[in-house]
């Protein structure tokens, strides 16, 4: 009953929310065994116009230079918005990309984007896909000239903004708001977290080998430390893709990458920064062989997907709130 309660209050105060009121994450929905979120929401409080705002533009083309790539492109809702087409991304004129699209939930907990943690600011990183060659190859000036020539973007911009109308600072403000909207928090393991449902023998086994070798970096509950840590993969020689060090220049960088989410792996696959493996069995086996194995027997990693697989979210991929049709 008490959880009845909640859902019907958080039920209420989104539907009293009008164009231009505020609707925090935690009236949102901040799951109650999450952490507190890093994001500062008192310094750009969520609002219900600038979120539905926020979800248009992320579908939209006008973002690119020659209007075929939006961010859905390589960030695809039934994929927990990854991609699942390609190990590498693609961008205007069949470009390839350098990495991977990582998958986009739960970024109000994170406080670096990108594989290399290039940017900290989730209302900066929609800049460099704008602005990069090999992806949308446009640039924010050019985005809002395109958009200031759109008289119902014009009219949606105002409703969200006011006077201020369609620039650049709003346009990144909308972009973030509806990604930060973007939390998975209801797959079996949540429901198991909070009383509901209960692991079978194989996903306990699971679940006790993750704690023993894997939780440390993939940190419950949101099965990420945010840290930038090596995988042991060779370097892929076409690439030459070193992680972390080819933002700070330091040699300690090398070959480190964010350490990513292990929630909705069903849908987000390839994996890895690069893309190379396309099945979980790939994943285990690496990490069983590598210059500094995991411990993992056959046996062992059949009962660690088992438990992975407790980590999908269905109702999160295919939540229509987060799709603009």
């Amino acid at each position: 009953m008490k959880q009845l309660s909640y859902l019907f209050v958080m039920l209420a105060l989104v539907l009293l929310a009008t164009a231009t009121g505020p609707v925090g994450l935690r009236d949102y929905w901040r799951p109650a065994h999450f952490p507190e979120p890093a994001y500062d929401f008192a310094a750009n409080p969520l609002r219900q116009g600038r979120v539905e705002l926020g979800k248009r533009l992320f579908y939209d083309e006008i973002l690119s230079a020659d209007g075929t790539i939006a961010c859905a492109t390589c960030h695809s809702p039934f994929a927990a918005f990854a991609h699942t087409d390609h190990d590498l991304s693609h961008g205007i004129d069949d470009r390839i990309g350098l990495r991977n699209a990582p998958a986009l939930f739960n970024l109000a907990w994170t406080t670096s984007f990108h594989h290399d943690g290039a940017h900290h600011s989730i209302e900066l990183q929609p800049l460099a896909p704008i602005h990069h060659e090999d992806e949308m190859g446009s640039s924010i000036n050019e985005v809002i000239t395109r958009l200031r020539g759109d008289s119902s973007y014009a009219a949606d911009f105002q409703r969200a903004f006011g006077e201020e109308g369609v620039t650049g600072p709003n346009l990144l403000k909308a972009l973030a708001q509806f990604q930060l909207t973007l939390v998975s928090a209801g797959a079996r393991y949540d429901r198991i977290k909070a009383g509901r449902d209960s692991f079978t023998n194989q996903e306990l086994k699971g679940y006790q080998l993750f704690k023993a070798n894997c939780n440390a970096c993939h940190t419950e509950p949101l099965f990420t430390n945010y840290a930038f840590e090596r995988n042991g993969l060779a370097v892929d020689t076409t690439l030459n893709d070193f992680g972390r060090m080819m933002i700070t220049n330091l040699p300690e960088d090398s070959l480190r990458f964010k350490v990513p989410s292990l929630r909705n792996l069903s849908f987000t696959h390839p994996y890895m920064h690069d893309g190379r493996f396309r099945k979980l069995r790939q994943v285990l086996r690496h990490y069983a062989t590598r210059e500094d194995p995991i411990p993992l027997s056959a046996n062992d990693q059949s009962d660690l997907i088992a438990f992975l697989l407790t980590l999908d979210d269905r109702e999160f991929v295919l939540n229509k709130e987060h799709r603009p049709w």
